[in-house]
């Protein structure tokens, strides 16, 4: 079990950096690979944050609403103090676009590349939109196997963008820790400019497995806890009978992981990383505190 003081600190600064909101009926992406039956709303979400402490929140575009960012739009006009936002954009989006986007509380852009065909990053045709992520001090989250994960990293890192790795960096269930491509992606925390979300472990791991403990652990002594960032990937899609709220924020406080460690997964680092310690009203834009700091 954990220490119960784990339980009770930093409450107030807690920050839940992956959650989709959706309702059924909204327009669908063509070539998705689900579409849920059920609605997840932003009230519904918003209770479960006030249930469990959580004070801030990052919604995630859903893949299965491809670029139509309208719905996580709405969400985050309910409370731009308390909200970020990651969209999903194509590759030719304008800058007037992407300016709007930035001031209604979104910092960076999501490529959900799993059972995709895997994009060209070096390829002319993303070179503009790689310049103005970075200009606007952006991350790209990076949701593909880990197998895959070296070459998009590279390229990334090589056009001067941030990068947030997504669910642990989905290595294969049965390899778990020794699944070459996390063993690569361990060797990414020394560029500074690569965070991991420890979330959504049941997409990773094999049922009974020790993998959260073992791959927290390993991530922890090549990134820092510094470098890590906790999401409960709520409505957990496809695996809403295996978890819930509650049971994805105990998977990280019962990590074994010291008191610091868990407050700079769970509060600091994610506060810092998308803008939310700036002291401003309800509707201004997001700082990139963090990320101004580290480039």
């Amino acid at each position: 079990m954990s220490d119960p003081a784990l339980l009770t600190q930093s409450r107030s600064c807690r920050v839940d950096t992956h959650a989709h909101v959706f309702e059924k009926g909204l327009p669908l992406t063509d070539g998705r690979r689900y579409a849920p039956d059920y609605d997840a709303t932003l009230d519904t979400y918003l209770q479960l944050l006030n249930t469990h402490g959580i004070e801030r929140a990052v919604l995630v575009q859903p893949s299965f609403l491809g670029t139509d960012n309208r719905y996580l739009l709405q969400a985050l006009s309910r409370d731009r103090r308390r909200l970020r936002g990651v969209a999903v954009v194509t590759p030719d989006v304008s800058e007037k676009e992407l300016a709007a986007l930035h001031a209604q509380g979104v910092t960076g852009i999501r490529l959900n590349l799993i059972g995709q065909a895997l994009p060209d990053l070096a390829a002319n045709s993303w070179t503009p939109l790689l310049e103005r992520l970075s200009e606007l001090g952006w991350h790209v989250e990076l949701h593909r196997n880990a197998q895959d994960l070296a070459p998009m990293l590279d390229r990334l890192l090589e056009a001067g963008v941030p990068v947030v790795v997504d669910h642990f960096g989905r290595p294969d269930p049965q390899k778990g820790i020794h699944d070459p491509g996390f063993r690569s992606l361990l060797g990414y925390g020394k560029t500074g400019r690569v965070w991991v979300k420890v979330s959504g472990a049941y997409r990773c791991a094999a049922p009974g497995s020790d993998f959260v403990r073992e791959a927290t652990g390993q991530l922890v002594e090549h990134f820092g806890a510094g470098r890590l960032m906790w999401g409960s990937d709520w409505p957990h899609t496809q695996h809403e009978q295996v978890m819930n709220y509650g049971k994805s924020l105990s998977t990280l406080l019962e990590t074994g992981l010291d008191a610091t460690a868990i407050d700079a997964i769970l509060c600091t680092t994610p506060a810092s990383f998308y803008g939310f310690e700036q002291k401003a009203g309800k509707d201004a834009a997001p700082t990139t505190s963090l990320l101004q700091r580290t480039s």
